[in-house]
């Protein structure tokens, strides 16, 4: 069934078709179901994109001499360990993330380990890295769900990946990408989300809109790093805090925002 819906939550938005028209048809996940909606969204026209692309282009490569090798700075050694990881950073930093899964980790070894943990103990395993019940609540209800739907493994398709608890596109494009190499979007974090209107790659806040524009005008075979790029290019040289943004390396790009 397909709904006419020009305003509404566009975070529940999982999916939508990249045409270049002023009415999309996307996905959502709604109560455990999928469902076709026809949405009004505001689209860049062909000649914005074409401008969009090149300055993408220019800002890509400039990133790329800054940051050769740009990585997730999460710590874990399996596919079980990054998701937990992933859902523990959310309103966290990765270093607090990385001190709280060395002994979590060691703590927790296999997936039995969160199925059988008891939820209070684990509250206070992970608390220092805020909004600890809701993260535990997630993180359990997870593994249950992947030992009952998925054999005990990850699933390797962003629409099974929406369907466990606490995920959403940024963290499941985080998760695909580093787990299986599968790219099919754009993660928007904070520093993507702060410095793509910055540079001038949307107009948008909101992720969901910001990630439609990314993926018009950055090559897909740059998808994956490109959101690792901006996050190093964020903490080395353009911070949230106040600072001299003509400093920045890529200052020429600068937009006023």
């Amino acid at each position: 069934m397909v709904y006419n819906w020009q305003r509404g939550n566009t975070r529940a938005v999982n999916s939508c078709v990249a045409e270049r028209t002023n009415w999309r048809i996307v996905m959502i996940h709604y109560n455990s179901q999928n469902i076709r909606i026809k949405m009004k969204i505001k689209t860049m026209s062909p000649t914005e994109i074409k401008k969009r692309k090149a300055r993408a282009a220019k800002i890509i490569k400039a990133l790329k001499e800054l940051f050769p090798n740009p990585k997730i700075a999460l710590h874990y050694s399996n596919n079980w360990e990054l998701f937990v990881a992933v859902v523990l950073s959310a309103h966290c930093t990765d270093k607090k993330v990385n001190e709280v899964t060395e002994k979590l980790f060691k703590k927790y070894k296999r997936l039995d380990d969160y199925i059988g943990a008891r939820r209070p103990e684990f509250e206070k395993d992970i608390k220092s890295t805020g909004f600890f019940r809701n993260k535990a609540k997630n993180i359990l209800s997870a593994a249950k769900e992947l030992k009952k739907r998925f054999g005990g493994k990850l699933p390797k398709t962003m629409s099974e990946m929406l369907t466990i608890p606490g995920i959403g596109r940024k963290s499941a494009n985080v998760i695909l990408g580093n787990a299986y190499g599968v790219v099919e979007g754009i993660a928007v974090d904070t520093h993507v989300r702060r410095l793509s209107k910055k540079l001038g790659l949307t107009a948008h806040d909101d992720p969901v809109k910001i990630e439609r524009d990314l993926m018009e005008i950055v090559p897909k075979k740059d998808w994956f790093k490109f959101t690792y790029l901006l996050i190093d290019y964020g903490r080395k040289y353009c911070q949230a805090r106040p600072h001299k943004h003509e400093k920045c390396p890529l200052a020429k790009y600068k937009i006023n925002v």
